[in-house]
């Protein structure tokens, strides 16, 4: 009977699992590749690139850090835990909500209904 990663992992491992993945989708996203572009790059299928950014527990650890090196060349696996790539800081700061400055008070009031 085969047994899969998932199955064997804790809750708070398969959480980690998908940190990991999250974490690669928002620094390919920061550095504007394509899934296709970074998969090809790192000589995975598509779909295993798509399982890595949904944290599939299941894939080789050579897959993860080969797909990181396709997005972002010499970043290593700790500092994209730790979120320290440049373009990641640039990513929040486009994520973080405007205030909306200046208005009068009738523009308020136009809000207003």
């Amino acid at each position: 009977m085969k047994i899969t990663q998932a199955e064997v992992l804790s809750p708070a491992q398969s959480l980690q699992a998908q940190q990991i993945g999250g974490a690669l989708v928002r620094l390919r996203a920061a550095r504007g590749v394509k899934q296709a572009d970074a998969a090809l790059r790192a000589g995975i299928s598509r779909n295993t690139a798509y399982r890595l950014e949904h944290g599939d527990p299941g894939l080789a650890m050579g897959q993860v850090l080969r797909y990181l090196d396709a997005i972002a060349p010499g970043v290593t696996l700790l500092q994209l835990l730790l979120e320290s790539d440049p373009s990641l800081a640039v990513l929040a700061q486009k994520e973080q909500t405007q205030r909306v400055r200046g208005m009068s008070a009738a523009d308020i009031d136009a809000l207003n209904f």
